[in-house]
């Protein structure tokens, strides 16, 4: 049964800045922990592999939130160098899916309406917002300081292109911000290689030397610390390979994936998200754990066949612990949540029962 989101798509992101989190996220107290932190995590000994990826958690009360209620790997909403706003309400709608969302079916139209239900799967568009750096820095931060063992806060980010197309400019701006995250305290990054329109194969993982250039780039800021880059699904096993073997060698963990991407409409067969650029959006939830889960396999083989050392961070429809527990016998050494999670905010505590 599907409980009250801790994300509220019926307002805006600008009321859930201000008003969230909602539901059990918005109730005060901290879920015991049991035992001591054993799980291995970039040097760091976790409660458990299981959090919450960039996205749902938009401000450090949300991160708190998870936190509180168990989830203990989580990522703060991907930050830029600069204010970014988001996009128009509506930025969350319930998709009609049955089955697996196949390459196929995402080559079509998909309609989406407010009526959200099981199994889950909804669309998102928020365009990457990022508050002023001056918010995010100090909110960062003081989660930070507040930090419980057992527990890591994620720094992620991405680089904004400028208006005039300066590749060398666009490249600096990944170094700042991952500088600012540094002297905001973060130990772990995250840096989105999965955003849609930020390479010139449209999606930043699917251009490689461009990724390799960026990733270089960020290590050459944050010397040892880790770094974990995320990507969207690779139907081209070829240039996952390449991907891997490029970049999969210099960072420290490959995170995927993010969402499959189609053209939404509503129940009328118009655009169902209002604005120019938005006529495809990406769908997250159940319908997508079988490509998050093949990804999976795929980066485990890889990293055997190439002799690489990369954590594995599965991510995509994740919904009970069952879904958990396929990604880590999938090879995940580490698994997230976003829509399952915010539809049950107890997922961390569920899972924890069987670990």
């Amino acid at each position: 049964m599907l409980q009250t989101p801790f994300y509220d798509p019926e307002k805006s992101y600008e009321e859930n800045l201000a008003e969230g989190p909602f539901g059990y996220f918005g109730e005060a107290g901290v879920t015991p922990q049991k035992g001591e932190p054993t799980y291995e995590f970039f040097g760091h000994k976790m409660y458990s592999p299981f959090g919450i990826p960039a996205g749902p958690l938009i401000n450090g009360k949300f991160v708190q939130a998870a936190l509180d209620k168990g989830f203990d790997i989580v990522i703060y909403k991907t930050v830029r160098t600069r204010k970014y706003p988001c996009h128009p309400w509506p930025n969350v709608l319930s998709v009609d899916v049955t089955g697996d969302l196949t390459l196929e079916k995402a080559s079509g139209k998909l309609v989406a309406n407010h009526a959200f239900h099981e199994p889950i799967s909804i669309t998102n568009s928020f365009g990457v917002p990022s508050p002023d750096p001056e918010f995010w820095k100090e909110d960062i931060a003081n989660l930070i300081k507040a930090q419980r063992p057992g527990q890591v806060v994620i720094g992620g980010f991405q680089g904004t292109k400028m208006g005039d197309g300066d590749v060398e400019a666009y490249i600096e701006d990944y170094r700042v911000a991952a500088r600012m995250l540094m002297e905001a305290g973060v130990k772990v990054f995250e840096v989105n290689f999965s955003c849609p329109n930020e390479g010139t194969a449209n999606l930043l993982c699917f251009d490689i030397a461009r990724s390799e250039t960026i990733a270089k780039a960020i290590k050459e800021v944050i010397g040892e610390l880790p770094l974990i880059v995320k990507v969207a699904y690779y139907q081209d096993s070829d240039a996952l390979r390449e991907f891997v073997k490029r970049v999969g060698s210099m960072v420290d963990g490959i995170s995927a994936i993010n969402t499959i991407a189609a053209e939404i409409i509503d129940e009328k067969g118009e655009q169902a998200l209002p604005g120019e650029g938005r006529s495809r959006s990406g769908v997250c939830g159940y319908s997508i754990k079988w490509a998050g889960v093949d990804m999976v396999k795929r980066l485990k083989a890889l990293r055997e066949e190439l002799g690489l050392t990369y954590t594995i961070v599965g991510v995509g429809g994740v919904t009970t612990p069952e879904d958990f527990f396929e990604y880590r016998a999938a090879g995940a050494d580490v698994v997230m949540s976003a829509t399952g999670a915010m539809w049950n905010p107890h997922l961390a505590e569920d899972i924890k029962h069987v670990l």
